[in-house]
């Protein structure tokens, strides 16, 4: 299923950069969530419709109002931050921001929240971390999701 949605988005020029896959509740779909940058969701969305015969799927649902806002550990910057938990944390208690999707792989984690949230988390997680202020806030995102 992977080949047959990423395949059309590829062809079309889409950058996609956060992926989150799931099975579906009764094991027979497969849930998947991705962003790419707000600009390109048009054509995202125009590359899938396109191609719903070869991918087959149920639903097709497209957000432009969240934000991805992602740690990094980097050790030869002297920087290691701690576990994710402090971010989950910080946001989802301390701040009371609701986490909708969440995704780790090695040196980096990210999720996404609502937008309107976008720059509070991250001043919320740089104070969390020790940064500081930090300059670059949320970046915004499309969340799409496809269900077969």
């Amino acid at each position: 299923m992977a080949a047959s949605i990423f395949g059309p988005l590829a062809d079309a020029g889409i950058n996609v950069d956060m992926i989150v896959q799931n099975v579906s509740e009764d094991g027979r779909r497969t849930d998947l969530t991705f962003t790419m940058g707000r600009a390109e969701l048009d054509r995202a969305l125009d590359a899938i419709r396109k191609a719903a015969p070869q991918i087959g799927y149920k639903d097709l649902v497209s957000a432009s109002d969240v934000a991805k806002v992602s740690i990094y550990r980097h050790a030869a910057c002297g920087l290691i931050l701690a576990s994710p938990n402090t971010m989950f944390k910080t946001l989802a208690i301390v701040i009371g921001i609701n986490i909708q999707v969440i995704t780790n792989l090695g040196d980096q984690g990210g999720v996404l929240i609502a937008e309107d949230y976008g720059r509070l988390a991250v001043r919320a997680l740089h104070s969390a971390y020790g940064l500081g202020s930090g300059m670059n806030y949320a970046n915004p995102v499309n969340r799409e999701r496809s269900e077969r």
